[in-house]
């Protein structure tokens, strides 16, 4: 017997499918230049690796891609040079072959992990923080497992919308690789995308992901609670719903409309608004709010960009190296965040 994820088709999954396909004709009717598909692919993953802690900047990705010197970790940048290769090789991959899987992840991964191009050989658990909150199956089962679920991809009737959710959210449920399967989902779920609608490959719904990361994990642990991939579809349909609405919303045709809606703010200094929002935050409660170790990444790409460009002040503003120094939000940064929230 064929495997079925289990999943239900609620009316609110049919709405979020109108209006995706609504919103992509509009978005299909606008003039993409290559320049914009670019800087949309650069987005996708600038945000989809700091889902994963990497902390380079919309700014530093470009550059690494453009092959110029970035300061920053090693590994960070080489998740870049790979990210960036992977996406590019997209359009050669049939999204049921395993063969094609498997060297997505050989190229996603290669450098920064000893098992590359295969499945795991041992046990893995989700964690956030020291809390478990996944236990894979078995790596005996993977195979198997995987298997099953692109057997169920090739012939699966489901709109190419939801059969994307459902793979991605049976992916993480299986978590195949020792690393890198939280990239991996994401990448072939706008595979599977790409061979539906060719646009959507430059679509950046990770960076509604990466907005929206708590909600993220969230839905994935009440899916595996409820054994039923239902939430998640509804989660990943919301997120492509909103970032179509976002790429129409900006005025797509004209290469200015989407530089001036990018470069307002920052990722990183998006996140440390969202972090202090109404509060008064110390420099190491910021850190630790954001999960960040390293104190020199936070001041270069969160602390000293937000207060340069008037986003954030100082509590103490004639004593900035006080040791009780604060920061809480400008008045342009709160009237930022009142429009972006739950963005």
């Amino acid at each position: 017997m064929s495997y079925q994820p289990p999943y239900t088709i609620t009316p609110a999954i049919v709405s979020l499918i109108v209006e995706i396909i609504g919103r992509y004709t509009l978005l299909a009717e606008q003039r993409l230049t290559p320049h914009l598909r670019r800087a949309s692919r650069i987005r996708t993953i600038q945000a989809s690796l700091a889902i994963e802690n990497n902390t380079l900047s919309v700014e530093q990705v470009t550059a690494v891609i453009e092959g110029k010197h970035v300061l920053g970790h090693p590994r960070e940048i080489q998740e870049v040079r790979n990210a960036f290769a992977a996406y590019e090789a997209m359009a050669g991959w049939d999204i049921s072959a395993e063969k094609d899987l498997l060297a997505a992840h050989d190229l996603l991964m290669r450098g920064l992990v000893d098992e590359t191009g295969c499945y795991r050989s041992g046990g893995v658990g989700i964690f956030r923080g020291e809390q478990l909150v996944h236990m894979a199956p078995p790596a005996n089962r993977v195979p198997k497992l995987m298997t099953d679920l692109l057997k169920w991809l090739k012939n699966t009737q489901e709109h190419p919308l939801v059969a994307s959710c459902i793979f991605h959210y049976e992916f993480e449920f299986i978590h195949p690789f020792a690393d890198g399967n939280g990239r991996m989902g994401r990448l072939w779920q706008t595979l599977i995308l790409r061979h539906w609608r060719p646009l959507l490959a430059y679509l950046p719904v990770e960076t509604v992901v990466h907005a929206r990361q708590e909600a993220y994990y969230r839905v994935l642990a009440i899916a595996d609670k409820q054994a039923d991939s239902t939430p998640f579809i509804l989660f990943m349909l919301s997120a492509l719903r909103d970032a179509l609405g976002e790429a129409v919303a900006t005025g797509q045709p004209t290469d200015q409309a989407t530089d001036q809606a990018t470069d307002q703010v920052t990722d990183q200094v998006g996140a440390l608004i969202r972090v202090i929002g109404n509060g008064e935050l110390k420099s190491n409660e910021l850190m630790q709010a954001l999960g960040l170790s390293h104190r020199a990444t936070f001041r270069n790409n969160y602390l000293n960009p937000a207060l340069e460009n008037n986003w954030i002040e100082r509590t103490q503003p004639d004593a900035p190296r006080s040791p009780t120094q604060r920061y809480r939000l400008s008045g342009k940064a709160q009237r930022w965040l009142l429009n972006h929230v739950g963005k």
